[in-house]
């Protein structure tokens, strides 16, 4: 006579296998409530529209490098990383 005996089950939290499927998710939700946590607690600063004119006008009176230099740093992000990525060529007089 054999007798065979019953596979003994595990509680689910203590099967490596499951902490994979499950973790890999939960780090990703705990990700997204960090980052949306520091979204609203810092937020973007928003421009001041007079203080540009204002530097725009200082920067349209420097010459040479200077008035260059001035503008680049009033550039939108995009605008100023597109000009860096590609060659400045000077426009030919007519």
């Amino acid at each position: 006579m054999t007798v065979t005996s019953s596979p003994v089950s595990e509680a689910w939290w203590r099967v490596p296998q499951m902490w994979l499927v499950v973790g890999g998710p939960l780090v990703v939700v705990a990700a997204c409530v960090v980052t949306v946590s520091i979204a609203f607690s810092i937020p973007d600063p928003v421009l001041d529209k007079a203080a540009y004119q204002r530097d725009l006008a200082f920067a349209n009176q420097l010459e040479g490098q200077a008035r260059i230099d001035a503008l680049a740093k009033l550039q939108p992000a995009h605008q100023a990383r597109n000009h860096a990525a590609s060659p400045v060529v000077p426009d030919k007089a007519h």
